[in-house]
């Protein structure tokens, strides 16, 4: 059993995990903070502050510097490099690199003895990078939905409606505003497919997972969809790698990485895909019937589905599985900020969620609803505005009873809005800080219906991707991968509790006729 190596290229670090599966261990860690490490970029959270009108952008050339950073300390480790048999890698979702003609040559022949940053910078097209917080797109993503017939067309092709922070759209901002710069553009990565090139020393092909979240991507027939590249920017086809299964060993690695770090020429890279796709992987749950819930500033649900389906209302999203298939992730930004709140406004601390407020009342909350959207919310999309409370006596709001509304209200909400995947969950894997409070497992699997337990699995994503590296180079079985890196954690399970089937039958359907009465305008 081999040794690999996965790699993250998030936001705000570039990390590495190396397991060794024959011993089902985690044997090393690293990781480069962008901010901390690499101070002279001015990017303390990995991007650049102060963008105007939405854009939020980072530098392409501070992601090598990181990587390279990175395969110094791994160097200057414990490890030995030449062990490692296969690397694989995830990336933040949706960023976008624009190189000109000259980057396949030069990353194909690489010179050890200079550092990647000097052997890319004459080739970027575009010194900055626009990445997933970029909002600046608006009018390209209502061209583009003009174009296409509307936005369900494009979300029945592609997987999602038009997205301001997807590629698709910020490539159509970069063809109307730089022509000349767009015309000397010889070829357009995303963050996964270039860190992907450097590894490999070739200009590798995107992958079905992190494609789909470019609005360009047709997910039935797994390849570029011609109307959308037609509608999207001139030319864009030529411009775009090929697409490939996850599952694809792009070649050996770069001589760049043998000479200067000492890995093997023989390790082999597996394409990059996405953070979101690979952190599936990495919580265990690439196969339908596990459906994962994290919980933090936003939260986000997301599951593998054995067939393309698409949100009618174009709430979720829909990408390609890095083990086959495909995966939604559907995100609710009303999440521990809105927990927050109420715990704040309310004087209480997270410990009353579970020993105060969730055990003096009683599940269901004797049909007082909250519908729990502090601000502006994606799913469904209303406006900002206050919550919204119903079933109680004028006056009479008890904070023991908000707590437990404004927790169901937010998970009766992912479970109606997730109902379009045609997947029911046999079980449900929880992350996230609040995922430790038993309060909040319980309340998940009263409303769900489902057994819930805690996954702590720092680095999901880094995970998943060394878990793809051992699965696709090297053949390792991905239940063995699972049953080793992937369990919950011991006594962390709960299940629903007797009889509270009805009871959450009955809330759920008060719930969606409260949602439609109040917010009946922005909610269609």
């Amino acid at each position: 059993m081999p040794i690999v190596l996965g790699l993250d290229s998030s936001t705000q670090s570039v990390s590495a995990v190396v397991l060794d599966t024959a011993a089902g261990t985690i044997i090393h860690e690293a990781s480069v903070s962008f901010g901390e490490d690499l101070p002279d970029y001015g990017q303390p959270s990995g991007f650049m502050p102060n963008g105007e009108d939405g854009e939020v952008h980072s530098d392409p050339l501070m992601w090598l510097d990181g990587l390279e950073l990175l395969f110094t300390r791994l160097a200057e480790s414990d490890l030995d490099l030449s062990q490692i048999k296969a690397i694989a890698g995830s990336g933040q979702q949706h960023g976008s690199v624009y190189l000109d003609h000259g980057f396949a040559d030069t990353v194909q022949n690489l010179d050890p003895s200079k550092t990647l940053k000097s052997q890319a910078l004459s080739h970027l097209t575009r010194q900055s990078a626009p990445i997933w917080m970029d909002t600046s797109t608006s009018n390209e993503c209502a061209e583009i939905a003009k174009a296409m017939g509307g936005d369900a067309e494009v979300c029945r092709r592609s997987g999602s409606i038009a997205i301001e922070r997807f590629t698709g759209p910020q490539i159509r901002r970069f063809a109307k505003m730089s022509y000349d710069s767009w015309e000397l553009t010889g070829v357009i990565h995303l963050v996964s497919s270039f860190m992907a090139s450097i590894l490999a020393g070739q200009s590798v092909a995107i992958d079905h997972g992190d494609g789909a979240g470019m609005n360009l991507l047709n997910l039935a027939a797994g390849d570029w969809d011609h109307d959308l590249l037609e509608a999207t920017a001139p030319g864009l086809r030529e411009k775009l790698p090929p697409v490939q299964p996850s599952g694809t060993v792009a070649g050996k690695l770069s001589n760049y990485f043998v000479e200067r770090f000492g890995l093997s020429p023989d390790c082999e890279v597996v394409l990059f895909s996405g953070d979101n796709p690979c952190s599936l992987v990495g919580m265990g749950a690439s196969r339908p019937g596990k459906v994962v819930i994290s919980l933090g500033t936003s939260d986000t649900l997301f599951a593998a589905m054995p067939e393309a389906r698409t949100d009618p209302r174009g709430y979720g999203h829909a990408f390609g599985n890095p083990m086959g298939g495909f995966m939604s992730l559907i995100c609710f930004l009303n999440g521990s900020l809105a927990r927050e709140r109420v715990k704040d406004e309310l004087g209480l601390d997270w410990s009353d969620f579970e020993k105060e407020a969730l055990a003096a009342t009683p599940a269901g909350n004797e049909g007082r609803l909250m519908l729990p959207f502090f601000g502006p919310e994606i799913t469904p999309r209303v406006e900002s505005r206050d919550a919204v409370y119903l079933g109680w006596p004028e006056g009479a709001r008890d904070p023991a009873s908000v707590v437990r509304a404004v927790l169901e209200g937010q998970f009766l909400n992912m479970k109606v809005h997730s109902r379009w995947l045609g997947v029911d969950p046999e079980t449900i894997y929880l992350t996230g800080g609040a995922s430790q409070n038993d309060g909040i497992a319980q309340t998940v699997a009263n409303v769900f219906g489902v057994p819930v337990s805690r996954l702590t699995v720092a680095g999901s994503a880094a995970l998943g991707a060394a878990m793809r590296a051992a699965h696709a180079a090297c053949g390792v079985a991905l239940a063995e991968l699972e049953n080793a890196y992937c369990q919950p954690e011991a006594g962390s399970t709960v299940t629903p509790e007797d009889g509270v089937r009805e009871i959450f039958d009955d809330l759920e359907q008060k719930w969606v006729s409260a949602l439609h009465d109040s917010f009946s305008e922005t909610n269609h």
